[in-house]
């Protein structure tokens, strides 16, 4: 076990946790009273998001030891399953907040579009780490896996969930860009997805998801219908300062700030822990974020550098869209903050992809150190994931 446990990233192993058990801790400040006015339990979406935080730890442990080549012989039945899930939730779903995108399973529900987003990452690495010979060729090697990327998108945005899908495309592009095809290429089906999903948004559109827009950007120009949320949300980013009011002291969460547990919860944080809180979460998340990207590089297998690369980009896109629509700088979209937001499919999802990407890092840093040792001449350099030590090959 010990010698296993030396090819491990600790970084990485470490931070997701941090993470997700501090998220579990402002889920409680944000969500108590609320839970109070709604005639439950102050620590029932505490104790709900324990379990799933739970689930998830176990999942990520076990996913950290699980080879994550494997994946690719799994990946019919991965693609088979999130199909399935989807045309389920448009006939058995349940609506919540306009868009039905949600299967309860007993007394759980999951979110189906939310495994999408680590099912199709997982599926276009896997198809274009074997197209690496011909990947020039659009025809053979580009267009086919976009044909199940736009039914697995279309799906979504049937739901309606068009920030979801929105987010899906977007970390798709991001693992299509990085597996080297043509800039050019790249830039049609940028322009082909964002004339797709904006015409999807415009033939959907209603009042409510208008109003997401007027509300971001206009938001005083309606105060206490349009733009009342996100005012609640500067005013308690404005008056966290640099330390914040006290864990546990915000007042905006106190039915001020709609579902303050939600996807606005970094507006608590700022209130309750200030600029400093604030910088401390955005510093673990961009940690992840470079960490992965950092191990996509070292990684000698183009099936797992794709892999790493899309779950970073997975966190980073999530995280920008989080922060972008608390602060104005995006609609209204519900996107949770990534480990923090208070959500059972979004914290199962991450910690999954963290515990892969952590399997990643250690047959990365293994395969380094076989390679040292069976070629103690070379040249080349490795550096320890861990200490920042390097090796050569």
């Amino acid at each position: 076990m010990k010698t296993k446990l030396k090819f491990f990233d600790f970084t990485l192993l470490i931070t997701p946790l941090l993470l997700a058990a501090f998220g579990v801790v402002m889920i409680y400040s944000a969500s108590m009273v609320i839970a109070v006015i709604d005639e439950k339990e102050p620590t029932h979406y505490l104790f709900k998001q324990m379990q799933w935080f739970t689930l998830g730890f176990m999942l990520f442990i076990f996913c950290s030891f699980f080879n994550y080549r494997f994946y690719q012989k799994l990946m019919k039945l991965i693609i088979m399953g999130l199909v399935i899930m989807l045309v389920l939730v448009l006939f058995i779903g349940v609506e919540l907040n306009g868009a039905r995108s949600w299967l309860y399973i007993g007394p759980f529900s999951l979110q189906p579009a939310e495994f999408v987003k680590l099912g199709l990452i997982m599926y276009l690495a896997s198809i274009y780490s074997k197209k690496q010979t011909y990947i020039n060729d659009f025809t053979k090697a580009v267009l086919p896996p976009l044909i199940m990327t736009g039914g697995l998108l279309g799906l979504v945005v049937m739901q309606p969930d068009i920030g979801t899908a929105a987010i899906i495309f977007l970390i798709a592009c991001s693992v299509i860009f990085s597996s080297g095809i043509k800039f050019r290429h790249l830039f049609s089906l940028v322009a082909v997805g964002i004339g797709i999903i904006g015409l999807a948004a415009t033939k959907m559109l209603n009042a409510e998801r208008l109003s997401r827009f007027t509300g971001a950007y206009q938001p005083f120009s309606a105060p206490e219908s349009d733009g009342y949320q996100l005012i609640q949300s500067y005013i308690a980013i404005g008056t966290g300062g640099l330390m914040g009011n006290g864990l546990g002291q915000g007042v905006q969460k106190l039915g001020y700030l709609t579902e303050a547990y939600t996807d606005f919860i970094m507006a608590v944080v700022a209130e309750e822990l200030g600029f400093i809180g604030v910088m401390v979460v955005i510093g673990l998340l961009a940690t992840i974020v470079l960490r992965g990207i950092y191990i996509s590089r070292l990684c000698q297998d183009s099936f797992g550098s794709l892999l790493a690369l899309g779950i970073s980009s997975m966190v980073g896109i999530q995280t920008f869209i989080n922060l972008g629509a608390i602060t104005g700088l995006l609609p209204i979209t519900g996107v949770p903050l990534p480990f923090i937001s208070y959500g059972g499919s979004s914290l199962l999802v991450l910690m999954i992809s963290m515990g892969i990407l952590n399997n990643i890092a250690y047959h990365t840093k293994k395969q380094g150190q076989v390679v040292s040792a069976n070629n103690p001449s070379s040249n080349v350099e490795y550096k320890d994931l861990n200490q920042g030590r390097t090796w050569q090959r």
